[in-house]
């Protein structure tokens, strides 16, 4: 696998929880009887040299601090837990040559279409596009006139969406990177 290019994002755990952090395992926790295999220690070695691996078509991303081995993995105990151990879990079923979970943080294609509807609805909506405007145009209909946009049935989706749209420019786009973790942070 071929190293990332010296502009690529470096991606850290804190940063991204999707982001598994390998590190030095310590002494006492070290059984030389369960060492790893050789294959999965090249397969270690070529994730520290590019950041990342491809395992079952999505890229985990690997950070090293300080490591020589034997290896383990640090996983905070904090409210991204879950998704750090997935992700762990994702790498050491493919460093294995087994199958992968699917990824629980890739964003669904519903969800992906529904951010850029949103982000549309804003751009509209920051151009002074009235809101009956916006629906004919985000889902493409006939122009809805004011008698008929207080009963219509794209009303609330239309104000959903340009809400979205909103709180991601107000930086709610930071969540996409917690997905699929919904609470604020």
């Amino acid at each position: 696998m071929p190293d990332l290019p010296a502009t690529a994002a470096q991606w850290t755990a804190k940063a991204l929880p999707r982001v598994v952090t390998i590190t030095d395992a310590p002494d006492e926790l070290v059984n030389p009887e369960l060492g790893l295999p050789p294959r999965l220690l090249s397969a270690i070695a070529r994730a520290a040299a590019a950041r990342a691996l491809t395992l079952g078509g999505t890229p985990v991303r690997v950070e090293f601090l300080n490591t020589d081995g034997p290896y383990a993995v640090l996983l905070p105990l904090d409210r991204l837990f879950e998704i750090r151990v997935a992700t762990a879990l994702r790498l050491w079923h493919g460093l294995g040559g087994r199958r992968t979970p699917p990824d629980a943080g890739a964003l669904t294609q519903e969800r992906r279409k529904r951010f850029i509807l949103a982000l549309r609805a804003l751009d509209a909506r920051l151009l002074g596009t009235t809101y009956p405007d916006i629906a004919a145009g985000l889902f493409e209909t006939a122009p809805i006139t004011k008698r008929d946009w207080i009963s219509h049935e794209l009303r609330d989706q239309t104000g959903r969406l340009v809400r979205l749209g909103f709180e991601m420019m107000k930086g709610g786009y930071r969540q996409l990177v917690l997905y699929p973790y919904r609470r604020r942070i």
